[in-house]
């Protein structure tokens, strides 16, 4: 197993590092204080190359493979680009993006990708409803097959780009009798008949990112934006997509927890407190410790479902893995961040703050860690009744 980074890897990380700090991380703290989607953040992303990474060099991506496209996620959010910025950029390039990649035919991939890797289109994905997160078996947003369109009615909650998305990636079930696979996907643009976005929901954390409902009412949408196979929605395009997701979309987690590990190490080594920085002391000293061992935990173990992916592999139990693990230890190492920068750290001066608000979706999003462990615990007890190793 091999998954060490090369020298271009390593000069694009640096890069995208210094990019974020200098021209992202302002920018997007005053959107997360103001609770604003910022475009002209979203702008300088894409201009920089970053919608387009994983994509072929024929839509105007970079064919950067899944590794590079993770690094260049961690290293948006280790530069300080905040989370609600780095899930906005996940929705549209992971969560919309990769479907149409993988899925879409070529003329969905060449009316929707080469827009969306320029920005100009910003993408979402509609998969959770009001009544139906975990338990996607529960999803009650239909699609109705009539003359060349299909009919779409019911809605989904909590979707990342709903007020500023031009085209949503949508779940519907079009066989109900057929469980997972009576399931489809659809392109839905933000134009289309019997289509509306519901008002803008106010979030805990992430506040940069604009959230909101989709509501489909006699939604009509083109028999052509229907994405790859009928009844594929969900076993296809949903698992493919949870994949990329907790591997790229991770990275923005693990970007996270080495921001807040490099700006409590500075203050540990600025503050004073009896005569002396508080890095000196014992108890400051196993924080700064435990941080960094949390953070090399998260960097292998995330690095390894890229590797996965990359090898062409299934990855589905190892990125459960990954998102526990990294969600659990990414609000524990939150926590330390505020405790080590004390009262400052309950301040909305200080960074820490809105890394400790944006951390708590982790363990929420895509997948909540009961839901991992149920997951892994079921996949592991169906490979041990087969007798086979993990």
């Amino acid at each position: 197993m091999e998954f060490s980074l090369s020298e271009e890897q390593l000069a694009f990380m640096k890069s995208v590092y210094n990019f974020s700090k200098k021209e992202i991380e302002p920018l997007t703290t005053e959107a997360e204080r103001k609770g604003e989607f910022s475009f002209e953040a979203w702008k300088k992303m894409a201009d920089f190359g970053l919608m387009a990474l994983p994509f072929p060099e024929k839509y105007g991506g970079s064919d950067a493979g899944v590794l590079t496209t993770l690094i260049g996620m961690e290293s948006l959010a280790r530069g300080g680009a905040d989370g609600g910025t780095t899930l906005a950029w996940g929705a549209h390039t992971i969560l919309c993006g990769v479907p149409i990649w993988l899925m879409g035919s070529d003329a969905q991939r060449e009316k929707y990708l080469t827009k969306m890797i320029t920005g100009e289109w910003i993408g979402g994905f509609g998969l959770t409803e009001p009544e139906a997160g975990s338990d996607a078996a529960g999803m009650k947003t239909t699609a109705v097959k009539k003359g060349d369109k299909y009919i779409l009615n019911g809605s989904k909650m909590f979707i990342t780009n709903g007020p500023v998305g031009h085209h949503f990636v949508v779940i519907a079930v079009t066989d109900k009798n057929a469980g997972h696979f009576g399931m489809s996907a659809f392109i839905v643009e933000k134009d289309f008949k019997g289509f509306s976005v519901g008002k803008e929901l106010d979030k805990l954390g992430n506040r940069s990112s604009s959230t909101s409902e989709l509501i489909f009412e006699d939604c009509e949408v083109p028999e052509e934006n229907l994405l790859g196979p009928l009844g594929m929605g969900f076993v296809g395009v949903g698992k493919t997509t949870l994949e990329w997701e907790r591997s790229c979309l991770l990275a923005a987690g693990l970007g996270g927890m080495e921001y807040a590990m490099d700006v409590s190490l500075k203050y540990a080594q600025e503050r004073k407190q009896f005569g002396k920085p508080i890095a000196h002391f014992q108890a400051m000293k196993h924080k700064l410790a435990d941080m960094k061992v949390s953070v090399e935990a998260s960097k292998l173990i995330l690095y390894r479902v890229a590797w996965l992916k990359e090898q062409n592999k299934n990855a589905m139990l190892e990125a459960s893995h990954a998102k526990l693990l990294m969600s659990e230890l990414g609000m524990r190492l939150a926590e330390e961040a505020v405790q080590i920068h004390g009262g400052y750290g309950y301040m909305k001066e200080y960074p820490v703050e809105r890394g400790f608000r944006d951390c708590k979706l982790g363990t929420i999003g895509a997948g909540t860690s009961e839901v991992q462990r149920m997951v892994i615990s079921k996949m592991l007890l169906n490979l041990k009744a087969k007798g086979g190793k993990k």
